[in-house]
């Protein structure tokens, strides 16, 4: 485990105590492979309700011993270790507080469907064998999610109907197969490494194919008889999440929780028009550059000609990777370091594809969807890529997990205000990068700045405001040059994941604040390349340790100027 420098008082030394330990425990109870960079573990975690009751309990007993530490004795690194780590402790207790256990899918992802990302990862022999033991138990941990659903469902916390039609597909595709096959979990064990013998490889292939055809197809069968008959039907009709029990302050611990800030949702609702009304200027000036009468005139035009779709998802994909290339042309102009790590770019499954967003990007992947071309317009792209890929997800998700001065709890959990406000950040790079040579390209970034502003508009109007489903819909088709199918499956991910959609604005917001402090503080002495490193080489933080530890890092810089000019 990896751990700060300079733990030399005893208030540090029990900081360091309580958090290691607690880490330790964590990645026990919920399962390592669910964090980035963990090994494969060898069971799925206990999701019963008494289990994550009992983790609550821990967590506020890990919290009422961080309350007594001497803050005051701690460095400046284990104060920040510490603020970080204490946001991670007060989410897992407000989960559980909220139940957010009888709640486990969404109209994006849901627990299987996490559960298949890991059969997309490559696996050691060793990893493959752990992996094996997962799916002997897969039918336990499936029934605890759906006792879990069940108990969610008779007291109204669950996801709204209209906006989850269509997502049982993900576990039909599993439950309806006809042998191992053709399921995508029999992937890790084909694709073994070639060191591997053949003898062992035979053995190991023909045991998950057992186990997958008598214990995780009926599983799968099960969990699909359960959404169909059950779950499903019995979903709610409103959209608002104000209207499940507890739904007001569960909104308000979600915003919390994703935003890292205690804005209340009208003054959210209030930023998202005001930076609305900014974009609308900007796409203005952009349009009228281009030669039309007006930005909506020049969206329509976009959204329907020919020219900006391509006819394979291959051409799609080959469009993505020269993009990236772009990027790689540059990226020394804008950062002094750069990870080590490097992704692919893969799609998703088809199963998902219909549900999934544009694109998705993490450590080692840059996950474009290639489903619906029509609805893949190529002048979205060059935003797309630099959000999800680099200098965004899988450039800076890489970054964190090679910060060996961070604990690990710092390089593998991801807090969506500063890693989303950093990719939508990086899309607004990409102008001064040289990246978008077009106006329709210009225009596609604008209409994804303005998708993210809007988002500010919508959460909290849905969720806090009355807005309705269609409400929503039309605001992003007045203002965004998104597809018909973009707008549908991403209000309905609004409706389902509440606050999670206004963290990206919020956290681009106060990047750019801080850039202009650092523009102001040092002048011409200013280096956008060592800025991008000190954001970067802080991990994921809160908002507040973001601005913070930047302003600390300026006002350093600007004595070492003052400094030097002195001599």
């Amino acid at each position: 485990m990896s751990t700060s420098a300079g733990s030399s008082s005893p208030a540090e030394t029990e900081f360091r105590r309580i958090s290691e330990a607690e880490w330790t425990w964590r990645l026990q109870e919920l399962g390592s492979q669910f964090y980035w960079g963990q090994e494969v573990d060898a069971r799925l975690p206990d999701v019963s309700a008494p289990a994550w009751l009992a983790r609550g309990e821990h967590w506020r007993s890990v919290k009422e011993e961080l309350a007594g530490l001497d803050t005051a004795a701690l460095s400046a690194r284990a104060r920040v270790d510490l603020a970080v780590y204490l946001t991670q402790i007060e989410a897992l207790i407000a989960h559980v507080e909220h139940r957010v256990f009888e709640r486990p899918m969404n109209s994006d992802t849901a627990f299987w469907t996490d559960h298949q990302g890991l059969a997309r990862v490559s696996m050691t022999y060793e990893q493959a064998q752990a992996f094996l033991e997962q799916l002997r138990q897969l039918p336990r941990w499936f029934d605890q999610h759906i006792e879990n659903m069940r108990t969610g469902l008779r007291r109204g916390f669950a996801p709204p109907r209209v906006a989850m039609a269509g997502r049982e597909g993900t576990a039909r595709s599993v439950a309806e197969a006809t042998s191992a096959d053709h399921v995508a979990y029999l992937r890790p064990f084909t694709d073994l490494p070639a060191t591997v013998g053949v003898e062992r490889r035979r053995d190991l292939i023909s045991a998950a194919t057992a186990v997958i055809e008598q214990t995780v197809i009926p599983a799968y069968a099960a969990l699909l008889d359960f959404l169909l008959t059950e779950y499903l039907p019995g979903l709610p009709e409103d959209v608002s999440v104000a209207a499940t029990p507890g739904g007001t302050d569960f909104y308000r611990a979600q915003l919390r929780e994703y935003t890292t800030t205690d804005l209340d949702p009208q003054e959210i609702h209030r930023i998202g028009l005001a930076e609305v009304a900014s974009i609308r200027a900007e796409m203005a000036q952009v349009a009228e550059e281009a030669g039309f009468d007006d930005a909506a005139t020049m969206r329509e035009f976009m959204r329907t000609d020919p020219q900006f779709y391509v006819d394979t998802p291959a051409q799609l994909l080959k469009e993505a990777a020269w993009q990236c290339k772009l990027f790689d042309a540059v990226v020394h102009q804008f950062f002094g370091l750069v990870p080590r790590g490097r992704f692919g770019i893969i799609e998703p499954p088809p199963d998902l594809a219909p549900y999934y967003t544009a694109g998705r990007g993490g450590r080692d992947r840059y996950t474009l969807n290639t489903y619906n071309l029509p609805a893949r317009p190529l002048y979205a792209l060059p935003a797309l890529t630099l959000h999800e890929a680099a200098p965004g997800h899988a450039f800076q998700s890489a970054f964190a997990a090679e910060a060996e001065q961070n604990p690990d709890y710092r390089r593998e959990v991801y807090i969506s205000a500063y890693g989303e406000g950093w990719a939508l950040y990086c899309e607004r790079l990409g102008v001064e990068m040289g990246i978008y040579r077009t106006p329709f390209e210009m225009m596609g970034m604008l209409s994804y700045q303005m998708w993210r502003a809007a988002r500010l508009v919508i959460d909290p109007g849905i969720h806090a405001l009355g807005w309705s489903r269609e409400r929503a819909q039309d605001f992003l088709r007045q203002n965004t040059a998104l597809s018909e199918h973009e707008i549908t499956t991403e209000v309905d991910r609004y409706i389902t994941w509440p606050g999670q959609a206004a963290s990206y604005y919020l956290g681009q917001l106060a990047i750019l604040e801080l850039r202009r402090h650092a523009e102001r503080t040092l002048g011409e002495h200013f280096d956008l390349r060592h800025f991008h490193d000190v954001i970067l080489g802080l991990g994921s933080v809160p908002l507040e340790v973001l601005r913070t530890e930047v302003e600390r890092a300026v006002a350093a810089r600007a004595t070492r100027v003052h400094n030097d000019g002195a001599r």
